[in-house]
């Protein structure tokens, strides 16, 4: 066996010993599922397997099922919930979410309990730790926890233990939050379906044929599974979003440096972040996104963080119209809709003119949706010591990586002729150049149409199998605009369903569209506000949940 091989295998039985005895899934429930579960049809909800694998009590159930985040906090609060019950209760279906679907990377089983206990006794005393007291949240693999592994799915970087935590990890802490796992990532991040030679492929818990998305794919799946109540994840291109489209939660996509970025694991050449990744929640109510986004703003995180802004949240209660304006973007050309995706879109638009909102159609041209993919992908490609990471123990690239960038390399180019003719620092010119023009037609459209808030596919399709969702052009425009956006998930794909016929003419990229496989998937919608209207953008997105749950 080969070395990387060995390191792995060690790594990935490491992290399984660590989950208790009693918390293993017994055989007998572990045979419901049909085998491979990643190349079979299991649907993890249907079969109900988290109740019947008997491991948690009717009270842990309670607790996992019955609270959104503000319930859990007021029941903290109140001493409704003690801070121990609600970390094992979480931890408890964490790990069971790990053996249904992979999710997990680092856990921290032991240290969650003994925190929890000092919360609690804290609590006795009179005290609370902070607006997040006694509250269990999860973070992406990509987060430094002193004295544990941040990989990124890359083996070398198992030879790499984190000598300090992440600024958001010690804020999260000194507002009293629980840390209790770390979830799964692609290898080097670098594209949106998670697998890496160290822990394996992350499933989608509604079908585990299908992709749960990615980077942030473990994130996504276990919050889906309601494996922890709040998880941050990371993006760049949309890798918060795409797997909360594809595991049928929420997620917000901050504006850049507004959430302390510093101290993440990182593998790719420094200075070469032209497009800035940011960090935000992930979550099974769209009010836990504010609450994340204000208590951690409210620390003033640019005080611990020289890349964080010192802006303060705001309350904009007040500063929102009574029927909104909101722009829709078309289908991009090059960029063609699954028919289940046309149609969540159809509904949603139906639904919030019922609803009193001016529905105000954009378009194609202006919304630059393929110009921005372009735009993204040669800079993301700009990087080179990422793959050298890879290369250095001679383990191979992942399928999904190979495929994603096979196909960035292959797109063709009509926003960005010529660019390959120029010399490097040329190009970073030009790109600049094409993400301002981006910019100023987008201020344009927003100013001319008064736009209050934008709607947008938030991918061509739902989840898809593995390794095959390729370029998430819908995301990644608001990643080259810096655009705060949220995805919120509305209605399932249906086999059933009279969708029309999908076929890709000349010049189009789009997954291969399979109705059967991707029957039961969510599908969803994305928002977005302006540049630091991150206030506006989730106060508006609740309106727009709470439309499109009363139709």
């Amino acid at each position: 066996m080969s070395a990387w091989k060995e390191k792995s295998l060690l790594k990935r039985q490491t992290c399984s010993d660590k989950i208790p005895v009693d918390w293993k899934i017994p055989t007998s429930v572990q045979n419901c599922l049909t085998l491979p579960s990643e190349s079979s049809r299991n649907n993890i909800f249907d079969l109900d397997l988290v109740r019947k694998s008997g491991i948690l009590t009717e009270r842990e159930i309670h607790i996992t099922e019955g609270f959104d985040v503000t319930g859990l906090l007021q029941g903290l609060r109140k001493g409704e919930l003690t801070a121990v019950e609600v970390t094992k209760a979480f931890s408890k279906r964490a790990a069971i979410a790990h053996q249904l679907v992979n999710c997990l990377t680092e856990t921290y089983f032991d240290e969650a309990i003994k925190r929890a206990e000092a919360l609690d006794k804290l609590k006795i005393s009179g005290q609370v730790a902070g607006p997040f007291h006694g509250l269990p949240i999860s973070l992406k693999d990509s987060f430094q926890i002193l004295g544990s592994h941040a990989t990124l799915g890359i083996v070398s970087f198992l030879e790499r233990v984190s000598e300090r935590n992440s600024v958001l990890v010690d804020i999260l802490t000194s507002l009293g939050a629980v840390v209790y796992v770390k979830t799964n990532v692609p290898q080097t991040l670098a594209t949106v379906d998670t697998d890496n030679n160290i822990f394996g492929r992350t499933l989608n818990p509604w079908n585990t044929k299908l992709g749960a998305g990615g980077s942030s794919g473990g994130e996504g799946a276990l919050v889906a599974l309601r494996g922890s109540p709040l998880g941050v994840g990371t993006d760049v291109g949309g890798s918060i979003r795409i797997p909360a489209l594809c595991c049928g939660t929420y997620g917000f996509k901050p504006s850049a440096s507004r959430i302390p970025y510093s101290g993440q694991q990182n593998c790719g050449e420094p200075g070469t972040d032209f497009i800035l990744p940011c960090a935000g929640p992930v979550s099974n109510d769209v009010n836990a996104l504010e609450i994340f986004m204000k208590a951690t703003l409210d620390t003033r995180p640019a005080y611990l963080d020289s890349g964080a802004l010192d802006l303060p949240w705001r309350d904009v209660s007040g500063d929102i119209p009574h029927s909104l304006r909101i722009g829709l973007i078309p289908e991009d050309p090059r960029f063609p809709l699954h028919p289940p995706v046309k149609l969540a879109i159809q509904e949603a638009v139906k639904r919030l003119q019922k609803h009193g909102h001016i529905i105000v159609p954009l378009k194609s041209t202006t919304c630059h949706v393929a110009d921005a993919t372009e735009i993204a992908w040669k800079i993301f490609m700009f990087d080179t010591e990422t793959p050298e990471h890879v290369k250095s123990t001679g383990e191979p690239f992942i399928p999904s990586v190979a495929y994603t960038h096979g196909i960035a390399r292959d797109l063709d180019n009509q926003f960005l002729t010529g660019l390959d003719k120029l010399d490097r620092l040329s190009q970073l010119a030009v790109l600049r150049s094409k993400q301002t023009q981006i910019r100023e037609d987008w201020r344009k459209s927003w100013t001319e149409n008064k736009l209050d808030l934008v709607l947008s596919p938030s991918a061509q399709s739902t989840a898809v199998e593995h390794d095959r969702f390729g370029l998430p052009a819908y995301t990644t425009l608001t990643n080259v605009l810096d655009f705060p956006s949220c995805v919120i998930p509305f209605l399932h794909a249906s086999s059933t369903e009279t969708y029309g016929d999908f076929s890709l003419k000349a010049g189009q990229r789009a997954p291969e569209y399979k109705p059967e496989d991707i029957d039961g998937a969510p599908t969803s919608v994305q928002v977005f506000t302006r540049t630091f209207r991150d206030e506006e953008c989730l106060f508006m997105a609740k309106i727009v949940d709470e439309c499109l749950k009363n139709a």
